[in-house]
């Protein structure tokens, strides 16, 4: 075992790979295991792969609970939501800031637990001094400083892992063009908010719908992504053709002007409300004129006494 570990080192990590990750680490090893399968011990007519398969069945079983090779660690929540790891530094949700919260440092990852619930994970680093941050931990941070969003460390970190998509950008674009930078970024993040609730594809699907019809409005957003969620096809507001009558009223209700175009958003009066079945109310005038008579004598009546 000894020599065979020794030889795979000096033939495959010699000089040591140069990788951004241990994941990218992990499938260069798995790429390398795969191609070994082929090789040919001295002597032996067949390769190491069909060898193995014959003695498959000779294993023994692995047992049925997992074993935790992970270490306990309990750190501190920082001032600026970051736990220290081994000299590295992961974020937590920003409500754990002065707290002491369970991590589990494993092999390839960084989990973190307030008692037995996970509130955050991380792959793990492998450089002194690095960080590595996520954009969810500091929202309601941002949302009361929202000009610290577009310089926000986290943000950058989200746009390098692709989780801050065109999408996004675009949306935030063009909600600080209507409603201003600040205004336009608290909208933002409201929008963010809701990955905690739908899944990323939904909301992604429910901000490009909006967007299509000229709007910011964070709960048509909700609307949509819950429609993409559900796979349901788009309602058109009031059971009208979209040919301008609808994007009029949705432009009343949300405060926005709206270009007719093909998408189509419902308004959330008409997504609560049922329908009224009702063709007409029904003629009350002649109640009125036989109730008149009697409520005149008992003002009246009233007044003497």
């Amino acid at each position: 075992m000894e020599h065979e570990g020794g030889r795979f080192r000096r033939k495959h990590l010699v000089p040591p790979p140069v990788v951004e990750s241990l994941a990218e680490l992990n499938e260069r090893l798995a790429a390398i295991d795969a191609a070994e399968d082929a090789r040919h011990v001295h002597g032996r007519p067949t390769s190491i792969g069909f060898d193995f398969e014959q003695e498959r069945h000779l294993l023994r079983p692995l047992p049925a609970d997992e074993y935790d090779t992970g270490i306990d660690l309990t750190p501190v929540v920082h001032r600026n939501g970051r736990v220290t790891v081994r000299q590295c530094y992961y974020s937590v949700p920003a409500r754990f800031i002065g707290t002491k919260v369970r991590v589990k440092l494993k092999a390839n990852e960084v989990w973190v637990f307030e008692g037995r619930s996970v509130i955050a994970r991380h792959p793990r680093l492998t450089r002194r001094y690095t960080y590595h941050d996520i954009l969810d931990h500091y929202l309601e941070i941002l949302l009361v400083r929202p000009g610290a969003f577009a310089g926000a460390a986290a943000l950058a970190q989200a746009r390098a892992e692709g989780s801050f998509t065109r999408t996004h950008e675009a949306f935030w674009a063009a909600a600080k063009k209507r409603a201003g930078d600040r205004e336009g970024t608290r909208m933002l993040i409201e929008v963010l908010l809701l990955h905690r609730q739908l899944p990323a594809d939904a909301v992604v699907a429910g901000m490009a719908t909006v967007l299509k019809v000229g709007s910011v409005s964070t709960d048509l957003v909700a609307i949509e992504a819950r429609k993409a969620m559900e796979n349901q096809e788009p309602e058109e507001v009031g059971g009208e053709a979209d040919t301008g009558g609808g994007h009029d009223r949705q432009a009343n209700d949300t405060g926005h002007d709206h270009e007719a175009t093909g998408a189509k958003v419902i308004s959330l009066h008409a997504r609560r409300l049922p329908p009224d079945l009702r063709t007409s109310l029904p003629d009350m005038s002649k109640y009125d004129r036989l109730l008149k008579p009697v409520t005149t004598h008992a003002t009246t009546k009233g007044t003497s006494a």
